[in-house]
C-alpha cells in the first residue's frame, strides 16, 4: 500500500479509501442504497481492505440511515484496529429525521446533535475527518464554520472536510474560517471519474493551490467505469440513485466504450485502468472506492502499480465532452 498526506496536514492516509457507503442494512425501507452489504457480507471485504493496508474509511450518517456507521464501527472493533493508526471519516447534512423541523442541515444545532449520534453509532470517541455532506444554503456560512470549529475544539473531530459545491463557495467558507481564527477545511470530496470531469475547471486547481486533499467519490461512476456499457449487476438492477446522478447516457457511453477498448489492449480490467488514470492526476489524494466483493478490493489496490503512458491517458480522455454542472452532484 502507498500512503500520502491528507492535504496540508501531517496525517497519512492510504492511496485507496474504503467507501463504507457499500455497508449498511439492505432494503429500500432502510435507505436509498438497498444493495448495501450487511455486517456478515461486509466483513470479508473489510478484512481484505485492512490486510492490504487500507487505513482510511469513509462513511456518512445518512448511509442506510446510520447502519453504515454502525457496521463500520463494529468492524473496526471486530478486527482490533489501532485507533491511533486508522483514519475514520463521516459526514453530516442530509435528513436523518425526515419531516422534522431540525432533522437535517448544517445548523449549529444539527451539527452538534449529529456528531454525537455518529460517534455513538461508530462506537468511537472521535472521528478523524468530519465532513459537510454538500452545502446547506439555508444556514449562514459563519454559523456552519464556527460550529465545525467547535466540534474540533471539543475533541470530537480532528479535522473537517467538505463535499460537492461550487469552488467559490468552498473558498469563501475557508476564508470565513481564516478571518475568524476557526478551523479550515483540509479536504474536498467531489465527484470525479472518466465520465464526469467538470471539477478539472475550477475545483481541482483551487485545491492544488491551497494544498487541500481531493478525495473523490464514485471514481468508477457507480460501476459504469468498471464494466462494459449495459452490464447488469446486482447493484444497478435495483439502484435508483445512479440514474439521477448520471443521466447523460449518450455522452457517457462513448467514454465507457473507449475505456473498454483500451483496457482490453492493455490487458487490465476497466476498473484498474479507471483508477490508474485517476491516480495519475497530481491533485488526487485518495479515491473513495465502494466495494461489494472481495475481488474488487484487490482490483483497486493493484491499480496503484499500473502506470499509464501519456498517450494512453490522452486516449482515455479524448471522447469526453462538457457536462452541465449543477453543483448538486
Amino acid at each position: 500500500m502507498q500512503y500520502v498526506k491528507l492535504g496540508n496536514t501531517g496525517v497519512d492516509v492510504s492511496r485507496i479509501c474504503l467507501g463504507c457507503m457499500s455497508f449498511g442494512k439492505p432494503g429500500k425501507e432502510n435507505g436509498v442504497f438497498p444493495w448495501a452489504k450487511d455486517y456478515e457480507d461486509a466483513k470479508p471485504i473489510f478484512k481484505r481492505a485492512v490486510d492490504l493496508g487500507i487505513n482510511y474509511f469513509d462513511t456518512a450518517n445518512v448511509y442506510q440511515l446510520g447502519t453504515s456507521e454502525e457496521i463500520t464501527g463494529r468492524l473496526i472493533k471486530e478486527f482490533g484496529l489501532d485507533r491511533d493508526e486508522i483514519v475514520v471519516a463521516t459526514k453530516v447534512n442530509f435528513a436523518m429525521r425526515e419531516g422534522r423541523p431540525n432533522g437535517a442541515g448544517l445548523s449549529r444545532k444539527n451539527i452538534m446533535t449529529e456528531i454525537d449520534h455518529s460517534l455513538k453509532r461508530l462506537g468511537l470517541d472521535y472521528v478523524d475527518l468530519y465532513q459537510i455532506h454538500r452545502l446547506d444554503h439555508e444556514t449562514p456560512m459563519e454559523e456552519i464554520m464556527e460550529a465545525l470549529h467547535d466540534v474540533v475544539k471539543s475533541g470530537k473531530a480532528r479535522y473537517i472536510g467538505a463535499s460537492v459545491m461550487w469552488a467559490w463557495e468552498f473558498e469563501r467558507l475557508n476564508q470565513i474560517a481564516e478571518r475568524n481564527g476557526w478551523t479550515k477545511f483540509v479536504s474536498m470530496q467531489n465527484q470525479y471519474n472518466l465520465i464526469y470531469r467538470e471539477e478539472e475547471r475550477e475545483m481541482m486547481p483551487l485545491c492544488m493551490d491551497r494544498k487541500i486533499a481531493v478525495v473523490p467519490w464514485s471514481p468508477l461512476a457507480g460501476g459504469r467505469c468498471a464494466h462494459p456499457w449495459g452490464t447488469i449487476t446486482n447493484r444497478n438492477r435495483i439502484d435508483e440513485v445512479s440514474p439521477m446522478v448520471w443521466p447523460t447516457e449518450e455522452q457517457d457511453k462513448v467514454v465507457v466504450d473507449n475505456l473498454e477498448k483500451i483496457s482490453k489492449e492493455l490487458g487490465y480490467s476497466m476498473a484498474q485502468v479507471s483508477l490508474s488514470w485517476m491516480l495519475s492526476k497530481p491533485y488526487i489524494t485518495s479515491p473513495i472506492v465502494g466495494f461489494t466483493d472481495v475481488k474488487h478490493v484487490d482490483e483497486a489496490v493493484s491499480a496503484l502499480d499500473i502506470k499509464l503512458s501519456d498517450d494512453v491517458i490522452k486516449r482515455l480522455e479524448a471522447p469526453y465532452v462538457p457536462h452541465i454542472k449543477t453543483g448538486a452532484f
